[in-house]
């Protein structure tokens, strides 16, 4: 009964923290690790839960070893983001600026990468922010990418 009511909370905690799920594109290798995978770059792809028409590109380091491989390695905070319009932008309810629409752990010490999304009024255009929150050296890394909205949109 007890490990039953265990599994639910963990899963109702992981559904909570992970707004959305990426897919992966492909990756590169970028160290060779004899024991378990190689280090390497990440790209995934994923859409705007609130916002129709608008797919996020990742990139993001992936630590490898025999701790990377068993999931126990700290990811670095590197990572870079190029959001684009891929079809008729529709928005499905009120935006909040600073709204998380991608998060993913990076480590077991509770270290997160995210992507913001804030929306530019005055431009209309809409700003994503991917960052880590854990400082490194002071300064937390971050990329930044924006997509106008486009009213008469063609592929």
């Amino acid at each position: 009964m007890f490990a039953s009511r265990l599994l639910c909370f963990i899963a109702i905690v992981v559904m909570c923290a992970a707004p959305l799920a990426a897919e992966e594109i492909g990756s590169v290798s970028t160290v060779f690790k004899a024991l378990g995978p190689n280090d390497k770059i990440v790209v995934e792809a994923f859409d705007d839960p609130k916002v129709a028409g608008v797919t996020c590109y990742l990139s993001r380091a992936k630590t490898g070893g025999i701790k990377g491989g068993v999931g126990l390695a700290e990811d670095t905070s590197d990572a870079s983001v190029a959001c684009r319009q891929v079809g008729p932008i529709h928005i499905d309810g009120k935006l909040k600026d600073g709204e998380v629409v991608f998060k993913k752990d990076l480590s077991m010490d509770f270290k997160t990468m995210q992507v913001v999304r804030f929306h530019d009024r005055k431009r209309d255009v809409l700003v994503y922010l991917v960052y880590s929150d854990k400082i490194i050296d002071g300064s937390p890394k971050n990329s930044v990418s924006a997509v106008a909205i486009e009213k008469n949109w063609k592929p």
